[in-house]
């Protein structure tokens, strides 16, 4: 099979979505039923997730490095040549997504750049904020009416608190945290033996995809499912095995969209 036939192939294509954490969890499930039958596409989901991690591993940390300072007091000409070094390496960079793109097969929908912010601030919030022992929340859950309000007022969409307390989680509260563009929310639950979960709330605005699709990323020790429904994105961040976890996710989200 030639690589365009390749990219044109569904199942393919749902292969790729489902190493990148990109379907809805029936699907996940259908594909992992698969991939327990057929060690050829086992071996090559594997590829491609130790593919990812260490593109990530090899790169992420560059995000947070400061721009040096002698850039920073560069004179004008030399500001000049290093705007159009940037934008070669822009062109570069824009020239290498689209191969890349071609390679693995259909293209993901726009969105997923905001899922994957959306997840990346979700675990951060949950490692900041979950450990927490006297402050974990603002607003405490016996005064939940106020923080639902509260948070969909600033958030300008309106949200709940899911009840999971059937799924072994009672809710410990809530906060308004800072977005990238904007403020998101974050309802904290927690478990008897006091392990907790996160549940991270970002609305995306009339631009987003009405399209859900689950997406499963991992920050060290934090584990993020992310979906978008609607116009709100929500993240459920949380240090538990995948299955647990996806079960939560599920709890939440038929919660949401009864």
């Amino acid at each position: 099979m030639s690589a365009a036939d390749d990219r044109l192939d569904p199942e393919e294509a749902r292969l790729h979505a489902y190493a990148d954490g990109q379907l809805p969890p029936e699907e996940m499930r259908a594909v992992e039923q698969r991939l327990a039958h057929d060690p050829d596409a086992a071996a090559r989901v594997a590829d491609w997730r130790r593919l990812n991690e260490r593109l990530h591993a090899l790169y992420d940390p560059t995000l947070g490095e400061p721009v040096p300072t002698r850039l920073l007091a560069a004179p004008a000409a030399q500001r000049w040549r290093l705007a159009r070094v940037a934008a070669a390496a822009v062109l570069c960079l824009a020239i290498g997504f689209g191969v890349g793109m071609w390679w693995r097969g259909p293209a993901a929908p726009a969105r997923v750049a905001t899922i994957a912010g959306v997840a990346e601030r979700a675990a951060t919030a949950h490692a900041v904020y979950a450990p927490e022992v006297r402050h974990p929340v603002e607003v405490t859950a016996d005064q939940e009416a106020h923080l639902v309000a509260w948070l969909s007022k600033r958030l300008g969409e309106p949200i709940k608190a899911p009840k999971l307390t059937a799924d072994g989680y009672d809710l410990v509260g809530g906060r308004l945290l800072p977005g990238s563009d904007g403020p998101a929310a974050q309802f904290m639950y927690q478990e008897k033996a006091g392990g907790r979960i996160t549940l991270y709330v970002k609305c995306l605005g009339k631009a987003a995809r009405r399209e859900t699709a689950f997406r499963y990323d991992s920050a060290g020790n934090v584990n993020v499912f992310t979906w978008v429904d609607e116009r709100v994105a929500y993240a459920l961040a949380a240090e538990l095995p995948r299955e647990r976890h996806l079960a939560l996710a599920e709890a939440v989200y038929k919660q949401l969209n009864p």
